[in-house]
């Protein structure tokens, strides 16, 4: 059995009972990723597969059975398992789709976005004014680093001789708010020693068990947002530049914030209004800024093949309502006299707006579409549109979504987003 024929076994089975893929490749095989793996086109041994076959048909319903339950049998088959499921919890059943962060690498690998947006970026790089000792930048969201990566290597064609101070992380001062979280503050510095890449890599490596400790987040019980366990600090430069960064390592307690260049992609949910957006977000990064410096802000923009996707499923879907231009106003409100000497360039739609697209190869998109790619079409559809994951549940059990996807690409010849972007900058002669 190849592994279209077994992902349609599973599918076809998840859907008929009821239950989540991942739950099934945790009962089925003790594997939660399982079908997630087989999509990507991982192997499985012969053991797997008569394991999953055995478990699909020991839990099979019935005919009886589906009588019983009202015609569809889930209640039949389910009724073994209620006990190894596990308990929901509060944060399970708040959890948010576009937290989950294996959607997340799932989409940034089967799409070009963190490139396009890097591309994007770097073209800001033109038109801010760094002063002495370093760059400064600031990722309000590192993600899976393409952008920050991809920013870095366009910097060091653009300031090769300079050093670069970055931040990556979603808040602008390295000071906690509270003095309990001052206290349990961890700050950690790595000086890379030798002089290779692949020196460095190993060194950053070996922080694994320091970050399994230390970094970790938990779900507001009041916003729902991860927020993390205890404040902690990790400095990374390189020890033989010790002396030359000494005015650019930062301090326990010495904070600054006045950023040449702000990349905010993607920083908030489509669906918050816009004043919370506003306030929340923006302006802080904002303020961040230093004379001269630039903040870019990319959010999704909609009206693509991808929302087509959502709007066959759930018609009339449109999470996209808040422009750039509507955002723009709302932060100026925000910052009140605090923004007079700031500009605000929401910019044209031929240099605002940018498309980027799945990665398809021509003969992917036919009339026959592989099960893989329809997958990874959906995910990154349903992604970007940020769908909870409740109404996810119910498509997903109608077996609809699959043709939705399958048509859409059909009749576009692939799949792509548009993106919405604008500036917001600091004037030079600012203090």
């Amino acid at each position: 059995m190849d592994n279209e024929a077994l992902l349609r076994e599973i599918a076809g089975y998840c859907r008929r009972i009821g239950m989540a893929e991942s739950t099934f490749g945790r009962l089925a095989v003790n594997d939660g990723k399982l079908v997630s793996r087989l999509r990507f086109g991982g192997r499985v041994t012969l053991n797997t597969v008569e394991r999953v076959q055995a478990f699909i048909e020991h839990h099979q319903p019935s005919a009886r059975r589906r009588r019983l339950h009202g015609g569809n049998g889930n209640g039949a088959a389910l009724a073994p398992l209620v006990g190894k499921l596990p308990a929901e919890t509060g944060s399970a059943r708040d959890f948010r789709f576009y937290d989950n962060r294996q959607k997340y690498l799932l989409f940034v690998n089967t799409c070009g976005e963190k490139w396009v947006v890097a591309q994007r970026v770097a073209m800001e790089l033109a038109n801010i004014h760094p002063r002495p000792p370093a760059v400064r930048l600031f990722d309000a969201g590192v993600g899976d680093g393409t952008v920050l990566t991809r920013t870095m290597r366009a910097m060091h064609d653009r300031y090769p001789t300079m050093p670069f101070y970055i931040v990556g992380k979603e808040i602008t001062w390295l000071t906690p708010n509270s003095v309990t979280a001052a206290t349990s503050m961890v700050w950690h510095e790595l000086s890379l020693t030798g002089s290779t890449s692949h020196e460095f890599e190993e060194q950053i490596t070996a922080l694994q068990p320091f970050l399994s400790e230390h970094w970790r987040a938990k779900m507001s019980k009041t916003s729902g947002n991860p927020v993390y366990e205890k404040p902690v600090v990790l400095v990374i430069y390189r020890d033989d530049y010790k002396f030359l960064l000494d005015q650019v390592r930062p301090r326990r307690g010495a904070t600054r914030a006045d950023y040449d260049l702000v990349i905010a992609s993607q920083p908030y949910r489509a669906r918050a209004s816009v004043e919370f957006k506003a306030r929340k977000v923006v302006a802080p990064l904002a303020r961040a800024l230093g004379p001269g410096g630039r903040l870019i802000a990319i959010h999704s923009h909609g009206r693509d093949p991808g929302l087509e996707v959502a709007q066959q499923v759930w018609p009339g879907e449109d999470p996209f309502t808040t422009d750039r231009h509507q955002m723009l106003r709302a932060v100026k409100l925000e910052l009140g006299s605090a923004g007079r000497d700031l500009n605000f360039n929401a910019y044209s739609d031929a240099r605002s707006l940018f498309r980027y697209d799945m990665h398809t190869l021509p003969s992917e998109i036919s009339d026959t579409i592989g099960t893989s790619t329809l997958f990874a079409a959906w995910n990154a559809a349903i992604y970007v549109a940020q769908i909870e994951d409740q109404r996810l549940s119910e498509a997903v059990l109608s077996g609809a979504y699959l043709d939705a996807t399958r048509s859409v690409l059909q009749k576009h010849g692939g799949l792509w987003f548009w993106d919405e972007s604008y500036v917001i900058s600091r004037k030079r002669d600012s203090a």
